[in-house]
């Protein structure tokens, strides 16, 4: 199967992986990314809860929820640098080695949260330090999905490398799940209990689970692709430069396409908790509960996702994910605004699993197509980081436009609109950024046509044989 080339890489051959293999890289990527994203994702619901209380009292309720989000979009400032740095060293010392030194930096950070002390204790050296630590774990988060995504890409084959990525972001979602389910039962405590000690539990957990980050992680070999390159000795010394020089047009394809399910999650999984809660006056079960729901139904729903991608391509499953959670935007509002718990959970499901689960499932291949081998955890990691911190403070942004209509959501939902349709128009562009690639200068290129004719002319194939080939999606590109 001839495929186009997205980079330099006509030099890099994969070898291929083996089956019992490849189920330990999938196996090691989903245990990775959910603890991992574990540590992420609890602090956006401890800002929802109870850092408001915690960290700054002095405030009124609302002003000290608004403070709480500030604080949990700090890490998404830092998660391009991080994307930057750990994608840079990802591309010279290798995947598998840099998804080692993340789960450290991620681990050690969210578990030190539940040793701070509160304001009450040391006054405004407490929210200082917090500050500190979620900028830890946005240096962690920036470079952990790239990773782990590039991995399971360059170990998967051609054919069914969207049903093998997915579960990077199955890993992910099983995260969410994990902490939302931890933060249910601590929530149950007396409001005393819960934010003198019970909020802790769930940060010093992280400490058991990085043993068994590591102990996994260990386990799983490196990419084939990536041991090619060390031994043809075709590192690049800055591939976080070459990628935004080789590939400009994908970099900013990349950012545009992860500021609507940024956005999105954590409006469903963070703000809509506090707006249940504070605005709606519904206990704290009723918002993680629903949490749960849309997790499960997500989870179960990527491997589907990621082997119809495999068919289909990206492209329409990403653009059908945009295009209905813009639709969806005012009803979804409009079924939470009812106080009415199946309501709400039936647009929390609704919302995730058509509009929100498709974009997500698709997403690691899309991204790894994006780039050629010798830049493309750099290119992953930075392009899709850059697009997290514009969309990573859509918890605050929802607040205060709840604010303008005194406690109306209303705004909330053209905000949902605008960034589906920032990322339509990179799904939309995306299938112009393939390219082929000059093997003098590295830069990409639109290929001649003399190059198509002689790219086009190969051996007629017996129908048989055609319905055997494997499937070539628009997007797709080689991870050669």
């Amino acid at each position: 199967m001839i495929t186009p080339t997205s980079g330099n890489d006509a030099a890099v051959a994969a070898p291929k992986t083996g089956a019992r293999e490849l189920r330990r890289v999938v196996f090691g990527s989903v245990v990775g990314t959910a603890l991992e994203w574990y540590d992420f994702f609890i602090y956006g619901t401890a800002a929802a809860l109870v850092f408001g209380k915690v960290f700054f009292p002095q405030a009124e309720p609302r002003t000290g929820t608004l403070i709480a989000f500030a604080t949990f979009g700090v890490g998404f400032l830092f998660r391009p640098l991080g994307g930057m740095l750990f994608g840079n060293l990802g591309d010279r010392i290798g995947r598998r080695t840099t998804l080692i030194v993340t789960t450290l930096v991620m681990g050690v950070a969210t578990g030190a949260i539940g040793l701070l002390p509160t304001y009450e204790s040391i006054g405004l050296w407490a929210p200082v330090l917090l500050v500190l630590l979620r900028v830890c774990q946005g240096l962690g988060a920036g470079a952990e999905f790239g990773g782990a995504s590039t991995l399971l890409a360059e170990h998967a084959p051609h054919h069914r490398r969207g049903f093998y990525t997915s579960f990077a972001q199955t890993g992910v979602q099983i995260g969410l799940l994990t902490g939302t389910i931890v933060f249910l039962f601590v929530s149950q405590l007396p409001d005393e209990a819960l934010f003198s000690w019970g909020w802790r539990v769930p940060f010093l957990v992280s400490f058991a689970m990085i043993g068994v980050a590591l102990y996994v992680r260990l386990r799983v070999t490196e990419s084939p692709i990536f041991k090619e390159m060390q031994a043809t000795q075709t590192i690049r010394k800055l591939p976080v430069l070459d990628a935004i020089r080789s590939y400009p047009r994908n970099m900013l394809i990349g950012i545009g396409a992860h500021i609507a399910d940024t956005a999105l999650i954590y409006l469903y999984a963070t703000f809509t908790v506090n707006y249940i809660t504070g605005t709606l006056g519904l206990s704290r079960s009723v918002a993680l509960t629903g949490i749960v729901i849309f997790s499960v139904i997500v989870i179960v729903l990527q491997p589907i996702y990621g082997a119809l991608s495999d068919r289909i391509g990206r492209k329409p499953l990403n653009v059908f994910s945009v295009l209905f959670t813009a639709a969806f935007a005012f009803p979804f509002w409009l079924l939470v605004h009812t106080g009415t718990p199946a309501l709400i959970w039936l647009a929390l499901v609704l919302v995730t699993s058509l509009g929100w689960a498709p974009m997500i499932a698709v997403q690691p291949a899309f991204y790894a197509e994006l780039f050629g081998a010798r830049v493309r955890y750099s290119g992953f990691a930075s392009s899709r980081e850059v697009g997290a911190a514009i969309a990573g403070f859509s918890p605050l942004l929802a607040a205060w436009l709840q604010n303008l209509l005194g406690g109306e959501p209303w705004l909330i939902a053209v905000m949902m609109i605008v960034v589906c349709s920032i990322s339509l128009v990179a799904f939309l562009l995306a299938r112009r950024a393939r390219t082929s690639t000059s093997k003098t200068s590295g830069r990409s290129r639109r290929p001649r046509r003399a190059d198509r004719r002689r790219h086009d002319r190969r051996p007629r194939l017996s129908r048989p044989a055609r319905r055997g080939q494997a499937r070539v999606t628009p997007d797709a590109v080689s991870t050669e």
